[in-house]
Parts: C-alpha cells; structure tokens; sequence
C-alpha cells in the first residue's frame, strides 16, 4: 500500500488542445525526436548532441511515449506525409513555380 502523500511525478510529456504530444517546456513534438531517430538512426544521445536545449531525460521520455501510443503516432506520421505530398503537389503549379521552370531556374 503506497503512502498517505506519495510523491508526484512529474511527466515530460504534455498534449496539447488536438491531443498532439509534446516535450514539455520546449517547442519540440515528440514526433519530431522520433522522426530524427527513424530518418537519421540517431540515438537519443545523438539528438541530445544535436539539441542539446533537450535534457536526455525527455528525450527518452519522448521515445517512451511513442512506444507507448506507436500506432496512433504511426498514423499521425503518415496522415503529415500525406498532408505534406498534397500541399508540395499543390505548391508544383504555383504561379511563382511555373515561372522559375521557365526561366529554367526550378
């Protein structure tokens, strides 16, 4: 049986108002640490060297966290892909793009 005033601990980890997590105290989504892991195969040492404004702690509470919610993250990460394929195939035919290409420049 635990004790009358047990400890509270404290998480890394917040949602926001959509239900996205992020590190709490930084401006960095956890999805964004688990990108630079599956993109680069980056430790979370490595992203510590490369962000050292992120404390390793929450950066292994980060990974925690996507292991922990992996396919619900997995699917926020494909859902942003397609986003992104359709906005960048939207952006192919700006009128700024059409003229760069004439130009030969894009």
């Amino acid at each position: 049986m635990p004790p009358a005033e047990a400890p509270q601990i404290a998480t890394h980890i917040v949602l926001d108002d959509r239900g996205r997590p992020w590190i709490k105290g930084t401006n960095t989504k956890v999805l964004e640490v688990v990108v630079e892991q599956l993109a680069w195969g980056w430790s979370p040492e490595e992203i510590h060297r490369h962000h050292p404004n992120l404390p390793l702690g929450k950066i292994y509470a980060a990974f925690s966290y996507y292991y922990d919610h992996q396919d619900e993250m997995d699917a926020e990460l494909e859902r942003e892909h397609a986003e992104f394929d359709a906005f960048r195939d939207a952006a192919s035919e700006s009128p700024l793009r059409r003229r760069l290409r004439r130009r030969g420049v894009a």
